[in-house]
């Protein structure tokens, strides 16, 4: 395996943040190249089987899922992509879930048929795992979820860098 692009994602979640910011990057609809996507589409779908099943605990600490993930590599591609296409947007990974905030209002339709959901208390859309189950009884606000999950960045539609939050 010759990966050029990625930088050893050890997570699933791993994996999408990396591919998200990549794309903002080199897609073709952001004056990226076409060689370059399909390159890093490539190495994507590679390591999309390789980690698949490997996601990270609010804590940080990694864990192979005993249930095996039924999304595809093509699923969060093509999600990004759609996103990629909607301006003044927020868009950011965190944990397994990707959240969207911003002048969403405009993109609700589309929200709606890419199967994100609107929460009213975070003013905010995401889009959870098909198999995920909620087990918390608390409520966290977004900045309590990025605190617990990490996120590398929240990147505007536009691919503006507008926050970078490390994990602890």
């Amino acid at each position: 395996m010759n990966i050029r692009y990625f930088n050893n994602p050890k997570t699933l979640e791993d994996l999408k943040k990396q591919y998200r910011e990549l794309a903002f990057i080199h897609h073709p609809d952001r004056g990226g190249s076409n060689e370059i996507m399909k390159i890093i589409n490539a190495e994507y779908d590679e390591l999309f089987e390789i980690v698949k099943d490997i996601h990270r605990i609010k804590d940080g600490e990694p864990y192979t899922a005993s249930q095996k993930t039924s999304e595809t590599a093509e699923q969060f591609k093509d999600i990004i992509t759609e996103l990629m296409r909607m301006d003044n947007i927020l868009i950011e990974v965190i944990g397994c879930f990707i959240w969207i905030t911003g002048n969403t209002k405009i993109y609700r339709e589309k929200l709606r048929e890419l199967n994100f959901l609107c929460h009213k208390q975070k003013k905010a859309w995401y889009l959870k795992p098909e198999d995920y189950i909620n087990r918390s009884q608390r409520y966290y606000d977004l900045d309590e979820i990025r605190a617990m999950y990490g996120t590398t960045g929240m990147v505007e539609s536009t691919g503006t860098m507008k926050l970078t939050l490390k994990r602890k």
